[in-house]
């Protein structure tokens, strides 16, 4: 890190933030939990021979994430800051190829936040918990005081249990494999511009925040071969996939006319001068398998109701240091790079 104060690129999930990430926070917490740098860390729990507490003594693998929550606004088309909070820890916990089961939930509350409101995203919780097949089980309250917060602040943190067998890692793309998206992209970030900018488009562009893991279940009861997934948020598709490139040390190829973008959300990115492959989504997912098991995952992915968009969209090209390619609608190949800073803040 070279600033000497943080900036608003800091939270955007792009080369500021991963800078942030590898220069000041890994080198003072390292482990090997932590290098990992997935959406979750994977934790192996092992227990001395003659534990008799219903656990296998072998060792568990769990899941564990936590995200903390501070859109603006904090209601918006399809949902508000209370599903996506439970929605985002959930996604976080089903890429790591685990069953989320349990969360946590904390609240920071600005003073003299409607009462009504919290009624309101406390419901839509619960609502998103049931959804997900997840339990609310911890929690914790704080009130402070009016102007040291804007109205509220979530944070929720998830654990789940990783099957045995199942190993999905950013760090496990395989030259050859297959990149599918489970739908259209930059539906969320778009979505909250609109709302925050009071902009009336005639549409009807609304939040994609979904529990993905009923998604996840459904490819890893098939047997398919999965090698990565992960939830493309902040930073949006390209910044997801340079990710996986970094971690896996390979060449990523994708084909900008197989990229799914609904009409209306095209034309505002247009309109504006964003780049709908930087802009966030809460509500899809990235699988990485091989090439020969593709066709029947996307068809699987096709199936559940969040996933009816979803298409192939490149490959794993070659092992190299890890870089992202466009192939351009007029079959030009540009480089991909990470977001390098923050397009819009607070997009979650």
């Amino acid at each position: 890190m070279t600033e000497k104060k943080i900036l608003l690129d800091h939270g955007s999930g792009g080369k500021i933030s991963h800078a942030m990430f590898s220069d000041l926070i890994l080198p003072l917490f390292d482990n090997p939990e932590l290098r990992q740098a997935d959406d979750g860390a994977r934790l192996e729990l092992r227990f001395d021979e003659g534990f008799d507490g219903g656990v296998d003594s072998k060792g568990t693998s769990l899941a564990f994430s936590t995200d903390s929550y501070v859109v603006d606004p904090i209601f918006f088309p399809g949902g508000n800051i209370g599903d996506l909070a439970i929605n985002g820890t959930v996604n976080d916990i089903a890429m790591c190829g685990a069953i989320p089961e349990y969360i946590s939930v904390g609240l920071i509350i600005e003073e003299g936040f409607a009462i009504e409101d919290l009624k309101l995203i406390l419901k839509t919780m619960a609502n998103a918990a049931q959804k997900a097949r997840v339990r609310i089980v911890t929690g914790d309250t704080k009130v402070v005081p009016k102007g040291k917060a804007d109205k509220i602040f979530i944070n929720t943190s998830g654990i789940g249990k990783i099957p045995a067998g199942i190993n999905v890692s950013g760090a496990n793309a395989k030259k050859g494999d297959a990149i599918i998206i489970s739908g259209t992209i930059a539906d969320h970030g778009i979505s909250i511009l609109s709302s925050r900018e009071g902009l009336n488009f005639d549409s009807d562009i609304q939040t994609d925040s979904a529990p993905l893991n009923g998604m996840v279940q459904d490819i890893l009861n098939s047997g398919a071969s999965i090698n990565v997934l992960r939830d493309p948020t902040r930073g949006g598709l390209g910044t997801t996939l340079n990710e996986i490139a970094h971690q896996s040390g390979v060449d990523i190829e994708i084909r900008e006319q197989d990229i799914p973008v609904r009409g209306p959300v095209r034309g505002v990115c247009e309109l504006l001068g964003f780049d709908p492959l930087y802009i966030a989504n809460e509500g899809k997912l990235i699988a990485l398998v091989p090439e020969d098991e593709a066709q029947a995952v996307l068809e699987i992915i096709q199936k559940n109701e969040y996933g009816k968009d979803a298409a192939i969209i490149g490959r794993v090209s070659k092992k190299s240091e890890g870089r992202v390619y466009l192939k351009t609608t007029i079959s030009g190949l540009r480089p991909l790079d990470m977001l390098i800073g923050e397009q819009f803040p607070r997009i979650c």
